[in-house]
């Protein structure tokens, strides 16, 4: 291991632009010519378009365009699609209703686009957007998915029915039945993950450039995959031809799953500024982002897991209504089948399990992968059910979950995953040991002679990082593969760029990309460049999104370092006039092993480049290309132990102490690992004691500003304890298994755990606001 390789805690590359204020984002982008958009949205949830005035916005100054649906329409500008094709368990395929990027006759959330005006200047388009008169005609609206299921529930898409989507199964029904018939105990339960708004630092924005002379388009967005964006919006939303179409997501500040997609806006941007012969930049207000950036989670379902008189969990049923919103985004019917039902085994031997998923449409914004995109659901489910049966069964819950542990590997579970490795147990003592779980009943009553309730949780995750194979997913319903794709350049001096289908928002890659270079080849950190974010510089690639970017974004790299490094061995021991099985790469230098001689790194470079003196046959050159696919997902899995005291008299809960301690395979950078765990317990735990959002039963979204959404701050975190322990994954050249969603899919069962096992009640709700943790008490007591 060199002093900046691989497993080095080097500090963030990167991070200089950032904190100095040098950082690259959409909205630093300018173009000559450049104009501004603002939309009109639907200031209702549901409603029919009658009619549409422009004509005071369009004589007002500064004005240049007001554009409508009916023209993106008449210009044969596609619907947003959902690409991943789900079935009923009848049959049938999923209803996918029409989402227009601009609607031109119905409008279905509080926040659908309606028109586009591009202006001079930001505030007369937003001047000129609140002249823009449209008259509706509302309609009722429905934003419980169960009541929108309803027999007389408005009809949202007249595609789908009583406005479900598909109502899926996965799992065996009949011997799960059996099971919970035969159990010694039964625990039942109605679990509810509440919707969550992503949030990310930097709101969404678009650029979009239509070069009349060449006829080519050009979109700045932020997005975590680039060419996925260019793929769909030239393929199904014929916005432009592939070849003429480049998408370049520079700097992004944050995403956490909600810029996977592609919205209305960089369509509408794109098709606007080839419309009005200006290029269009459209940047959300915070509102805005509230209103129609994906929501995340919100789901409800019942659960029952069952026991034989060992306990052990003999089978798990449950069944889940999953809202997804007004229309079906990019990912969004994968989340709560593929995603979620799948991870319902969690790290238990469970020999039966049966999953019903309906999903819903709803008068509400759109609801697709939030940071941990089903798993953070699967994992709340199932780590509340077994902490509140060791409850009922008056079991130490660390020792009901020992109980179960799946203990060989590779292990198939009843729905789907086989998991290829771990150590479940090592991460429980871990954690364990790190919280004091044995003092706990002393610290319990220390807090009661104080006036405090002190309660403990436990929860043991896992998750399906990777998103692989191709032909798997592509058998499941997926519309993309989902293999990744690396270029490592040599340059003529030495120094080198690797170019990645991998995007970096926030994770760290010009570091740790840049790490597996110096461990290969001993160069400095600072002569590795990592490219990324624009189609016309990296070939076809995937993007980042289910902690994919270590598993198979660097095992791609991996494989084209082998090429490079297979190659500059070649020219090395032509020049040393050695045997290539003799060579090795030390220091920046290629050597002949066990002697002194060698040529360096860049001189070696130079000649692949210079081409006087190559082997016979060789191609000038040095640069290599991989394309990396992998043979299964990566399960990184771990323990959270939570430690909280609960006033009594107010519900006002404070985290005492929070324990992780996980199990990603081997690490390229530990300190940022030891960051991305930090940020997603932060996510849990804001979703588990803060956030909600929260809509009126007319449809209005009543959390649509930080004024009523809230987001954790510092003094709402202790200072976490992080461990790490080390099954490396067999299934990728790494043995890397993914870190960047884990804390806040493990996070919120155990805050909740410990407040339930604080007030001595199972029942209680995220977001567990004083308000709701005081109720709780009181409905306790009473």
């Amino acid at each position: 291991m060199g002093i900046e390789g691989v497993g080095a805690r080097v500090a963030r590359k990167e991070d200089r632009r950032f904190i100095t204020g040098a950082g690259r984002y959409v909205d630093d982008m300018v173009v000559p010519g450049m104009k501004h958009a603002a939309f009109v949205r639907s200031p209702h949830a549901h409603a029919q378009i009658k009619k549409i005035d422009a004509k005071k916005a369009q004589g007002m100054p500064g004005v240049i365009g007001v554009l409508t649906g009916k023209e993106l329409k008449a210009d044969g500008i596609g619907n947003l699609i959902c690409g991943w094709m789900i079935h009923s368990k009848d049959g049938s395929p999923m209803k996918m209703g029409a989402w227009s990027p601009l609607a031109f006759d119905r409008v279905r959330y509080v926040g659908d686009a309606v028109v586009i005006v591009v202006a001079e200047t930001k505030g007369q388009a937003r001047d000129a957007a609140e002249a823009v008169e449209i008259t509706y005609k509302e309609l009722k609206a429905v934003v419980d998915a169960s009541k929108a299921m309803d027999k007389g529930a408005p009809q949202i898409h007249p595609e789908a029915d009583n406005n479900l989507i598909f109502d899926w199964e996965l799992g065996d029904g009949k011997a799960t039945d059996a099971a919970i018939k035969v159990a010694a105990h039964v625990t039942r339960m109605k679990i509810v993950n509440n919707r969550l708004v992503p949030n990310a630092m930097e709101p969404r924005a678009a650029l979009g450039y239509y070069d009349k002379a060449e006829d080519h388009y050009t979109c700045w967005t932020t997005s975590q995959n680039p060419h996925l964006a260019r793929l769909v919006m030239s393929a199904f939303y014929n916005v432009a031809p592939e070849n003429k179409l480049r998408v370049i997501a520079p700097d992004v500040g944050g995403a956490f799953g909600s810029k996977i997609y592609i919205y209305p806006e960089e369509i509408v941007c794109l098709w606007a500024s080839k419309k009005t012969g200006v290029p269009v930049k459209w940047v959300a207000d915070r509102t805005e982002s509230f209103l129609t950036d994906a929501h995340g989670r919100d789901h409800v379902s019942t659960v029952e897991m069952a026991f034989d008189k060992n306990n052990r969990i003999t089978g798990l049923k449950v069944d889940t209504v999953a809202n997804l919103g007004a229309y079906m985004s990019l990912f969004s019917s994968c989340v709560p089948t593929y995603l979620y039902a799948t991870l319902l085994s969690g790290q238990y031997n469970i020999p039966a399990i049966h999953a019903n998923v309906r999903a819903v449409y709803t008068n509400t914004a759109p609801v697709d992968a939030y940071r941990g995109a089903g798993r953070p659901e699967a994992t709340y489910l199932l780590e509340r059910a077994i902490e509140t049966a060791a409850r009922e069964l008056g079991l130490s819950p660390a020792d009901l979950r020992r109980t179960n542990f799946i203990t060989s590997f590779p292990h198939q579970t009843p729905v789907i995953m086989n998991y290829d490795a771990g150590d479940y147990a090592a991460s429980l003592d871990a954690a364990m040991k790190a919280s004091d779980y044995a003092g706990f009943a002393k610290r319990k009553a220390a807090a009661a002679r104080k006036g405090k309730l002190r309660g403990i949780g436990m929860s043991c995750y896992i998750e399906a990082c990777g998103l692989a194979p191709s032909a798997a997913v592509g058998s499941l319903g997926a519309g993309v593969g989902l293999w990744e794709s690396a270029e490592v350049r040599v340059n003529a001096v030495g120094t080198i760029e690797v170019l990645t289908g991998s995007h970096s928002h926030g994770q760290g890659h010009e570091t740790t990309f840049a790490q597996l270079v110096n461990e290969r080849f001993g160069v400095p950190l600072d002569s590795v460049s990592i490219v990324h974010g624009d189609t016309d510089k990296v070939q076809m690639g995937m993007g980042s999104y289910g902690s994919r970017s270590g598993a198979v974004g660097m095992s791609a790299v991996v494989k084209a370092l082998d090429k490079v490094e297979a190659k500059a061995k070649k020219i090395a021991a032509h020049l040393l006039e050695a045997d290539e099985g003799d060579i090795v790469i030390e220091n920046g230098a290629l050597k002949v092993a066990g002697t002194d001689k060698n040529v360096p790194w860049f001189q070696m470079a130079l000649a692949a480049y210079t081409a006087h003196n190559l082997p016979g046959g060789m191609e000038p050159g040095l640069k290599e290309t991989a394309f990396y696919d992998p043979s299964n997902f990566t399960f990184p899995a771990g323990c959270y132990i939570c430690e909280v005291e609960v006033d009594p008299e107010t519900g006002v809960t404070e985290i005492i102490q929070f324990v992780a301690a996980d199990d990603f395979g081997n690490i390229i950078n530990p300190m940022i690992v030891e960051g991305q765990v930090h940020g997603g317990l932060a996510q849990g735990i804001g979703q588990a004691l803060l956030e909600g959002a929260h809509y009126d039963n007319s449809g209005q979204l009543l959390t649509a500003s930080y004024m009523d959404y809230t987001m954790p701050r510092a003094g709402d975190l202790p200072s976490f304890k992080v461990s790490t322990s080390n099954t490396p994954c067999p299934g990728n050249p790494l043995g890397v298994k993914g870190c960047g969603e884990a804390g806040a899919i493990g996070s919120p069962p155990a805050v909740i755990n410990a407040i339930t096992d604080a007030i001595g009640s199972n029942d209680l709700a995220m977001p567990a606001s004083p308000s709701t943790v005081w109720a709780a008490i009181r409905a306790t007591k009473h």
